[in-house]
């Protein structure tokens, strides 16, 4: 047995420096409880929201989110895992990094940015398996646990599942169109995602969640503020679907830690369904998705990636 641990954050929003040094404090604890494997949120650095600032979170993929990692897992001789937002070349990626105490990683890259995200980075090529020492370990971060395609690639390849989301909610200010409804609707998925995945995969799933505010704007209505939270839900899952350990948003920050064998695999009790998504996502949601994804392309391309073609990670 593994004692693994996922861990939930309050994000300080966009603010890289005092987020590495609560992940840093956060999973420090979580190996001194005893944990050999801590998994940290999707862009753990940073948090995400459509706001200026964002233009200043994305750093070199060697850089300090990475050897904070690094140095973690070789301080207390675990694993460590987290995404942030990572520059390669001429583009920048949401890379999740797996650290391990001997100075190896390994990367996945999101395959594709939700929404606004694409306005900070493009999608990733690599199929999310990493073959590590441990076993075979697959990757998900936020949206892609919802995705068909997801499940499909990682289906009788991997040993267990890590990974995260930043996964926020409607506005405090109704949106046109938008029914109270959906709110309760978009939290209910986000309650059952990781089971959902872990049922289909036959395998345990970690799931690291951010559970703080934040306030940014909307694509087309610069005078709307997007002022929201993150819906929290980290979870440790095994693979018949039975929540191990659970934190809700309204826990707060803190981690928890399960004994995990990362080996023991079920046989899938729930079929991948035939379409894109996995649950079925309201049209209000999928239309968003729809406009802000063009949205974001347009702005990665017109203001984000000149200024990473310049070589510097600021604009």
């Amino acid at each position: 047995m593994t004692k693994i641990a996922a861990v939930q954050m309050k994000a300080d929003f966009a603010n890289v420096e005092a987020n590495l040094k609560a992940a840093e404090r956060l999973a420090s604890q979580a190996f001194l409880e005893g944990a050999k494997w801590v998994i940290l949120p999707e862009f753990f650095t940073s948090a995400m929201g459509l706001h200026k600032m964002m233009v200043n979170v994305a750093q070199p993929v060697e850089g300090r989110p990475m050897q904070l990692l690094k140095d973690l897992a070789s301080r207390h001789n675990g694993v460590v895992g987290g995404s942030f937002i990572a520059i390669r070349g001429e583009d920048a990626f949401n890379t999740f990094v797996l650290a391990f105490p001997d100075g190896t990683t390994y990367f996945h890259d999101k395959d594709q940015p939700t929404m606004w995200e694409n306005c900070y980075y493009i999608g990733g090529t690599d199929d999310g398996v990493l073959e590590t020492r441990d076993g075979n370990v697959g990757v998900a971060l936020c949206w892609e646990f919802v995705r068909t395609r997801t499940a499909q690639r990682l289906l009788n390849r991997v040993d267990f599942v890590v990974g995260g989301s930043c996964w926020w909610t409607l506005p405090e200010k109704r949106l046109p169109g938008f029914p109270v409804r959906l709110h309760e609707r978009n939290l209910e998925i986000m309650i059952e995602t990781p089971a959902r995945l872990a049922r289909m995969l036959g395998v345990h799933v970690v799931h690291a969640a951010h559970a703080g505010e934040f306030t940014g704007k909307l694509p087309y209505a610069p005078g709307f503020p997007y002022s929201s939270y993150y819906l929290g839900e980290t979870q440790i899952v095994d693979g018949s679907g039975n929540i191990l350990e659970r934190m809700r948003r309204e826990d707060g920050e803190g981690f928890v830690i399960a004994d995990v064998d990362l080996q023991k695999r079920w046989k899938p009790s729930e079929s991948i369904p035939n379409r894109f998504w996995i649950p079925d996502l309201p049209l209000q949601i999928r239309f968003v998705w729809w406009y802000q994804n063009l949205h974001g392309r347009r702005y990665y391309r017109r203001k984000i990636r000149p200024s990473l073609v310049k070589g510097s990670p600021y604009l």
